[in-house]
């Protein structure tokens, strides 16, 4: 088996995506790929009427981490309802882990961290951290993902389908 470490970029990406797709549907949810790269890598979608009155669908940006990372970009603010989806661990199946939120969600953690009041911010746009504290992991924690939390994010609580037949539930969350 490879050493996480030896990794390159795209593999790590295509670990990342592959695993949340599989999560996404795992939830009863579509999966569409953009064709162009707009920062959006994946959109999450319900479409039929048995499950929903009308289609919904969210952009998905994704950041994969053999290890832990956590960012903001405020160049995503532009984006409605983009979900950020940080999937960490990726050298370890056993050990991956998703956490989703609403840009503006992690735009409060980032506040509630203080990176919004430093020259970074200010100049870059932006902070990452490959170091989270403590802190910060209690803060993403009540957005690690589930079955049940993806279609809450994706659809809404009073709009989420349930798991549909023939799909087998989250055992972390459904």
């Amino acid at each position: 088996m490879s050493n996480p470490r030896e990794f390159d970029s795209q593999t790590v990406a295509l670990l990342g995506r592959n695993r949340l797709i599989s999560e996404l549907l795992r939830a009863g949810l579509e999966v569409g790929m953009p064709v162009r790269d707009r920062c959006v890598d994946l959109i999450a979608y319900v479409d039929l009427a048995s499950r929903v009155s009308s289609f919904i669908a969210k952009p998905i940006q994704m950041k994969a981490a053999t290890g832990s990372s956590f960012s903001v970009d405020r160049k995503n603010e532009r984006i409605s309802d983009l979900v950020l989806a940080h999937v960490w661990h990726l050298g370890s199946a056993e050990d991956a882990v998703t956490y989703g939120l609403l840009y503006p969600d992690a735009v409060a953690i980032a506040k509630e961290m203080g990176w919004t009041a430093t020259p970074h911010w200010a100049r870059q746009r932006s902070y990452t951290t490959t170091r989270p504290s403590r802190r910060l992991q209690s803060l993403l924690e009540p957005h690690r993902m589930t079955s049940q939390k993806w279609r809450d994010l994706i659809v809404g609580p009073s709009n989420a389908p349930a798991t549909p037949a023939g799909v087998p539930g989250d055992p972390n969350g459904t």
